[in-house]
């Protein structure tokens, strides 16, 4: 179960975490997760590229260590990269500090203040703590690309039904999206085009002065 559209009363109850960017102007922003891979990542840049559109991409580190030449593909085209730590972790029903362990090894990795816990999810001690470090962006619209029993039809009408300016939209560049996003992600790009729309990146600011130190 998981929700399309981010209601606004959950974004109130997590007023720290960035759910949608406020602007006025016609830009929306793509999202992808759990990248990089060498099936899909490098066809989502090209997709990306025929729109002149950046998105930002949330990379779990143990994939940018496997595939070193598609996350520097990533940052080459001018995209944003973010932390999604280095094992794709729940913090639900992950203790604190090997989550927080876990990040900072993804954080070796990917050295960006943008973070997005994996499913959305975050005790809230985790994210007292990560918020002194990070921007945690989630997101107010999920495209839904990942879940086997919805239609191309489905996802694509979950984006453009809900998006509007300002809208933060996850993707995934994985294998187990793969059929469903390069089915729906062209058809997006060409929709928001036509509508006026412009893509953009999310700021990646500098790394925080003070030190990420995770006690024992």
């Amino acid at each position: 179960m998981y929700l399309v559209k981010t209601p606004q009363i959950i974004q109130n109850i997590f007023p720290n975490f960035t759910w949608k960017i406020p602007t006025t102007e016609k830009e929306i922003f793509l999202t992808f997760d759990d990248g990089p891979v060498p099936a899909v990542t490098p066809w989502v840049l090209e997709q990306l590229e025929a729109y002149d559109a950046k998105a930002t991409f949330f990379c779990v580190g143990d994939n940018v260590r496997k595939y070193p030449d598609v996350f520097r593909q990533v940052k080459a085209a001018g995209h944003s990269v973010g932390n999604h730590t280095f094992n794709h972790l729940n913090g639900w029903t992950t203790d604190n500090i090997p989550y927080f362990h876990n990040v900072r090894h993804c954080a070796n990795q990917v050295e960006s203040v943008l973070f997005r816990p994996p499913y959305g999810r975050l005790k809230p001690k985790q994210a007292q703590f990560l918020q002194r470090h990070y921007r945690v962006v989630m997101w107010d619209v999920l495209s839904g690309d990942f879940d086997p029993k919805i239609s191309e039809e489905q996802c694509y009408s979950n984006v453009v039904d809900n998006a509007d300016a300002g809208s933060i939209i996850v993707f995934h560049d994985s294998v187990k999206a793969k059929d469903t996003l390069q089915k729906v992600l062209p058809r997006v790009l060409q929709y928001f085009s036509e509508q006026g729309y412009s893509f953009g990146r999310l700021s990646e600011k500098e790394l925080p002065k003070h030190a990420f130190k995770v006690s024992a």
